[in-house]
């Protein structure tokens, strides 16, 4: 892989090292999975040991009580793991709209699935792990139990989630306060926080195993949670749940292959819109200039059309995901982008608050792996005495009526977090991801055309401006975005939005394996995260 110079895009130069890589948006998570590599670990147990430490310290985020996805790299093949939760059997949309919404709630238990991410490190261990959980969760741990110092982005975000928790009347939305804030108020950056309870709990789950969240101790409180406090969860929902190993998905960019997580995932959002600008030279035209922007926004709106209208729990309806990539279909999605902006309507295609990270050992080992609570802490909801935060992901349904993605009981939603991964002839290049609600496949495709297309390393790609298609017309650009090109952008039709809030954007991190072994990566500039080697 060739990395052409853009000094201008960024002033900080990416990581090297031969012996292994963790990167990730915090950096006492990426030490964790990197002291697990130094210890003999290998990439997955590096994953593990950073995804659960995030649950400590970006808290914001993510959380015990949450889903993930992951892509192993093996050594040969790709595995794909989809450890995303179910809605409780309970859950009927009409009785949702019964209630007078319109939409799915962000909060409450209405909001809540059951999470996936405790089922997926046992799973993702069980298969490629190397050393013992107990010792992978240790600093983790450490972290809950003695504390760590709250970083600025993270503090950040904390103060925001507070405003808005802190002014939820729901009854069962108490216990967030109790246990993350400290009299009433978010941690301030450089404040020491502890959680005994998260620690206590992580505890139980590296020393009972992580069944113990569905079946044992944990899922008792959990229950009588829900009991006492309105819940649809069950003691069933809990015991049936099962991550799913699935084959990824990919697309051909240039002579790359991209991988994906298959729905219920929005990976498949990344696919088509990179399908489309495969058949485009994107390449003639300068990194960051209106036409190449043009280009790139109108093949994600084509595509985000397509995954809000098909895209839901392909065991309860059929996700026509062949056929959204299918090329005569892409062709002629692709004859539809003009000069001009506009709003696309979904195809008729032939039928057939996260946090991510990446990481890479000496033996070739790479994951893609990434976790989320959806907005901020989730639902609101914190199971009493455990600092488990239950996550907000059945927010991701829809009420309306006939929709593949319509709420029901049993039922997977459409899920934002998607982690990626790039190969070249079948060979590995490695894993990549950003995060953020809707923002990720749209980082995708910014992360690979800024990659094969021009030539940007890890460190560059993720420091440059960054667009996010909205809704209708509109689509958001960061303030670093040379005036010239959001006024031609204009000129062509395109709403633009500036000032958006930085979080908007995504955080990403990238991790490449040269030719030789050695590892190249970069974290972004927009968290508080690292990229470490050795």
């Amino acid at each position: 892989m060739d990395f052409q110079t853009y000094p201008f895009l960024s002033q900080r130069m990416p990581l090297f090292a031969c012996n292994g890589v963790v990167a990730t948006s915090q950096p006492l998570a990426a030490q964790a999975g990197l002291t697990i590599l130094q210890r003999g670990g290998n990439a997955v147990d590096a994953a593990l040991a950073t995804a659960v430490a995030l649950t400590v310290v970006e808290p914001t985020s993510n959380g015990i009580g949450g889903d993930a996805f992951a892509l192993v790299w093996d050594g040969t093949r790709l595995h794909g793991l989809n450890a995303s939760g179910r809605a409780p059997a309970a859950l009927q949309a009409e009785a949702v709209r019964a209630q007078g919404y319109t939409e799915m709630p962000e909060d409450g238990w209405l909001s809540v699935t059951v999470p996936g991410g405790p089922a997926g490190w046992g799973d993702l261990h069980q298969r490629f792990g190397r050393l013992p959980l107990a010792e992978i969760m240790a600093p983790a741990i450490a972290y809950a139990e003695e504390g760590f110092g709250v970083t600025p982005v993270v503090a950040r975000n904390w103060s925001r989630a507070a405003g808005h928790y802190l002014s939820l009347r729901d009854p069962a939305v108490s216990h967030w306060a109790e246990i993350f804030t400290r009299n009433g108020r978010a941690p301030q950056a450089g404040e020491r926080w502890t959680s005994p309870a998260h620690a206590q709990t992580l505890r139980a789950l590296a020393t009972r195993g992580v069944r113990d969240f569905y079946e044992g101790e944990l899922a008792a409180k959990i229950v009588q949670f829900a009991r006492t406090s309105g819940g649809l969860l069950s003691a069933g929902d809990l015991a049936a749940h099962q991550s799913h190993w699935v084959e990824p998905i990919s697309a051909g960019y240039r002579d790359y292959e991209v991988w994906e997580i298959p729905p219920n995932g929005q990976g498949l959002a990344a696919l088509i819109a990179l399908a489309i600008l495969d058949g485009t030279d994107l390449a003639s035209h300068p990194h960051g200039s209106e036409a190449s922007l043009h280009l790139q926004i109108e093949a994600m709106k084509l595509a985000f059309a397509d995954a809000h209208r098909y895209i839901a729990d392909p065991e309860q309806v059929d996700v026509p995901t062949t056929g959204l990539l299918d090329p005569i279909y892409i062709a002629a999605r692709r004859e539809l982008i003009g000069p001009q902006a506009r709003v696309p309507e979904p195809g008729a295609p032939p039928r057939g608050g996260t946090v991510y990270l990446c990481t890479a050992d000496r033996d070739g080992m790479m994951v893609s792996y990434i976790q989320s609570n959806y907005e901020g802490f989730g639902s609101g909801l914190v199971v009493p005495g455990t600092g488990i935060a239950l996550h907000d992901r059945g927010a991701c349904f829809t009420l309306e009526a006939g929709h593949p993605n319509e709420a029901a009981g049993g039922k997977r939603p459409y899920h934002t977090i998607i982690p990626a991964f790039l190969t070249r002839v079948g060979q590995p290049v490695g894993p990549f991801g950003v995060m953020g609600g809707h923002m990720q496949p749209q980082g995708h495709v910014q992360v690979v055309t800024g990659t094969v297309d021009y030539g940007l390393n890890p460190q560059a790609v993720l420091d440059a401006p960054r667009w996010r298609v909205a809704s209708g017309l509109k689509v958001g650009f960061e303030l670093d975005t040379p005036e010239y090109v959001l006024q031609a952008l204009a000129v062509r039709g395109h709403q633009v939005e500036i000032g958006v809030k930085r979080g908007d954007f995504g955080r990403g991190q990238i991790i490449w394996r040269l030719d030789e072994g050695v590892y190249v990566a970069g974290s972004d500039k927009r968290s508080d995260g690292a990229a470490v080697g050795w």
